[in-house]
C-alpha cells in the first residue's frame, strides 16, 4: 500500500496534544513553524485495535517510525524506528517550517490493522546565546560600575556640602557672638559716656551756685 500523506497545520504554542487514527503502512505528517535554535520535545504512544477484545491494545510487534525535515532545506533532523511508545527530541537550525511525520511498522508481514496514536508535542525556548548573555551581563556590570561612581561622587559632595554649611554655620555663629559683644561694648561706652557728662554738667552747675 502507498504510503497516505496528510498535513495537518499546527500553529506554533507551547505544547500540543492530540491523537489521531493510521492505518497499516499510512504516514501522517504535521508542519510546525519555529524559530531558530528551538528546543523541541515529542512523546508518542501507539495502541491497536483488536477484533476479539473491540479495544486498543498495546502490541509489541508495533514500531512507529519518527522522521523530522526542515522544509526549507530538506535538512532531515530526526528518522528513528522506536517502539509503540517512546519519545523523540530535536532542535531546529533554521526558522521556518519543520515536518514532524509519523508511521507505522509492523514486524508481521500481513498487518492491516487500525491504529490509534497519541502525540504530545512541547515547543521548548530557544537556546541561551551564552556570549550575548555573558556580553549582556559584562555591559549590566559596566553600567553599575558607573552608576557606584556617580553614586560615589555624588555622596562626597553631599559631603562636601555638609562640610561648608557647617563652616558657615560656625562663622555665622562666631560673628553674631562678635556683633552681641561689640554691641555690649559700645552700649557701655555710651553709658560710661553719659555718667562722665551728667557729672561733669553737675559740677558745672555747682560751681556755678557758689559763685
Amino acid at each position: 500500500m502507498r504510503p497516505l500523506v496528510l498535513l495537518l497545520c499546527l500553529a506554533v504554542s507551547t505544547a500540543h496534544a492530540l491523537h489521531f487514527y493510521l492505518d497499516a503502512n499510512q504516514k501522517r505528517c504535521f508542519i510546525e513553524e519555529l524559530p531558530t535554535d528551538t528546543v523541541v520535545e515529542g512523546s508518542y504512544r501507539a495502541v491497536e485495535w483488536s477484533e476479539g477484545s473491540q479495544t486498543y491494545e498495546t502490541n509489541s510487534d508495533l514500531g512507529i517510525i519518527v522522521e523530522v525535515v526542515e522544509t526549507t532545506t530538506y535538512d532531515t533532523l530526526v528518522k528513528t524506528t522506536g517502539p509503540p511508545e517512546g519519545k523523540f527530541t530535536f532542535t531546529s537550525h533554521d526558522a521556518g517550517d519543520h515536518s514532524i511525520c509519523l508511521s507505522t511498522k509492523f514486524t508481521s508481514w500481513f498487518s492491516h490493522t487500525h491504529i490509534r496514536l497519541y502525540l504530545d508535542i512541547v515547543v521548548g525556548t530557544t537556546k541561551p546565546d551564552i556570549e550575548h548573555d555573558r556580553t549582556h551581563v559584562s555591559g549590566l556590570a559596566s553600567k553599575v560600575r558607573d552608576l557606584n561612581s556617580k553614586l560615589e561622587d555624588i555622596r562626597r559632595e553631599q559631603q562636601y556640602q555638609r562640610e561648608r554649611e557647617a563652616g558657615y554655620r560656625d562663622l555665622s555663629e562666631a560673628t553674631n557672638s562678635r556683633a552681641v559683644w561689640y554691641s555690649l561694648a559700645q552700649i557701655l561706652v555710651l553709658v560710661g559716656t553719659c555718667t562722665w557728662q551728667l557729672r561733669h554738667l553737675k559740677r558745672f552747675f555747682e560751681d556755678r551756685k557758689s559763685r
